[in-house]
């Protein structure tokens, strides 16, 4: 049996996820925590690999506080290393971006939304790349319009598929961070950010008490994702750090460029 959607109170003691499906969640769970303290854009494929478990939809709600767990994680270990000077640029388009995406929910289904994502992505990857080329020459770019639309891209794909990883990857890569201040900045930003999209995923019910519980029984994983991610970057040179960024991020947009694959929400009760 698999586990019933939409996710309702009387089901929350009546869980019955195949163990293949929780040996996905638990993948993602670790890859959640990796990204967050050691390797970000590892976060987009988790996104993925849930949309296999679940249906895409209903998943953007179970990661969610994931997520927001594993913020918690990596603030307490870089919260000393955060540039707010950054996050306060990024902030306030960030929010208008999640409300942008609140709005679109009900108009994009996943299948239009996820390679609308992955072309975005790539294409700000293949300018980051052009960029990269000619590093020595340039400033990271100082306009406002800069932050401003990443901020609200990054808003907009956090809300409606939790993908804004590669866009955060993007700016922070531009901004010539060393990893220690990348990864403190994206911490704060991601709790922020994420704090703040949990009352618009409740009243769409993409948060519950079953999806909660769901959560509770993942969260080991994410701590342990957590610490390996920590490991990770103390042993990982600045150099080889960006490219896996960088590599992880186009892997990740590509996911979302392939149709199909994902789990599909039943449509009448029998299926439930």
């Amino acid at each position: 049996m698999r586990v019933q959607f939409p996710l309702t109170m009387n089901s929350l003691f009546t869980i019955d996820v195949p163990w293949i499906a929780w040996s996905i969640m638990s993948v993602s769970a670790i890859m959640i925590g990796v990204s967050k303290t050691g390797i970000p854009g590892v976060g987009i494929l988790s996104v993925t690999l849930v949309a296999l478990a679940v249906p895409t939809k209903h998943s953007t709600g179970l990661i969610l506080p994931m997520l927001i767990f594993a913020d918690l994680l990596a603030v307490a270990i870089y919260r000393r290393h955060a540039q707010w000077s950054h996050l306060v640029r990024l902030m306030p388009s960030a929010a208008v971006g999640v409300v942008i995406g609140f709005l679109l929910l009900d108009l994009v289904n996943d299948q239009q939304l996820r390679p609308i994502i992955g072309g975005i992505v790539l294409t700000m990857l293949v300018l980051g790349y052009l960029r990269n080329r000619n590093a020595s020459k340039l400033e990271p770019p100082k306009h406002w319009l800069f932050p401003m639309t990443m901020g609200v891209l990054a808003g907009v794909t956090t809300m409606m598929a939790n993908a804004a990883g590669p866009i955060m990857v993007i700016y922070l890569a531009a901004m010539r961070l060393p990893k220690e201040q990348f990864i403190g900045t994206a911490a704060w930003y991601f709790l922020l950010l994420n704090c703040f999209k949990v009352p618009f995923s409740a009243s769409l019910d993409l948060i519950n008490p079953q999806s909660i519980q769901m959560n509770l029984v993942l969260l080991p994983m994410i701590v342990l994702g957590a610490l390996l991610g920590f490991f990770v970057l103390k042993r990982l040179p600045q150099k080889g750090f960006a490219a896996v960024v960088q590599i992880l991020a186009a892997v990740g947009a590509i996911s979302l460029l392939i149709p199909g694959g994902g789990a599909q929400a039943p449509t009448d009760a029998s299926e439930m």
